[in-house]
């Protein structure tokens, strides 16, 4: 395994690494109804990571295709994948693309970027840690990682809900964004 000190923790050495789809799950949480929480997870994604000779200077690019979003519930993907939300047919992907690195504290960063979906780019914010590098039983140096954000699916042009007789709306304004992953050197 090629690994470096840096900071106090044992990283990879510079390089490129894909994300490991088998090994990484992009998902998401909602609320509804104001009383519950609804998980899912887009299931085709691609994504590359540049750990820089200096990793404050790394860069992250993530494609994910709108398609594929999977709560469990196919009535609800349909709806998720029309013109109420994703227009999955009119956007097909979402975009993730890294702008800085910063606040490193140990194995925890911010890694802030834009964020593409429907055509409409805000910067995000994701609290990050990194999880660890290690060898693979093939040989392949790989790292593992968790991210995390809120966002306000509004401000992307998300805005269908329902209003509830008892008060408040079918479906938060608030999305949270949960990443866990594993990426694979490329070179």
């Amino acid at each position: 395994m090629s690994v470096r000190e840096w900071q106090g923790i044992t990283i990879p050495v510079a390089g490129e690494f894909a994300l490991d789809g088998a090994h990484t799950r992009v998902g998401f949480v909602a609320k509804h109804m104001m009383v519950s929480k609804v998980r899912g997870n887009f299931g085709e994604f691609s994504g590359k990571i540049v750990i820089a000779e200096n990793p404050a200077e790394s860069a992250v690019d993530v494609t994910i295709q709108t398609a594929s979003i999977n709560t469990g519930v196919a009535d609800r993907d349909t709806h998720l994948r029309s013109d109420d939300f994703l227009s999955a047919d009119k956007f097909p992907e979402v975009t993730f693309r890294s702008t800085a690195v910063q606040d490193f504290s140990g194995d925890e960063f911010t890694l802030v970027g834009d964020l593409t979906v429907r055509d409409v780019t805000k910067q995000v914010a994701l609290k990050a840690e990194f999880g660890g590098a290690a060898t693979n039983p093939w040989g392949q140096e790989i790292f593992g990682f968790s991210a995390e954000a809120e966002i306000d699916r509004e401000v992307f042009g998300l805005t269908w809900n329902q209003a509830l007789e008892a008060g408040g709306f079918l479906v938060g304004k608030k999305i949270k964004i949960e990443i866990e992953g594993e990426a694979v050197r490329q070179a």
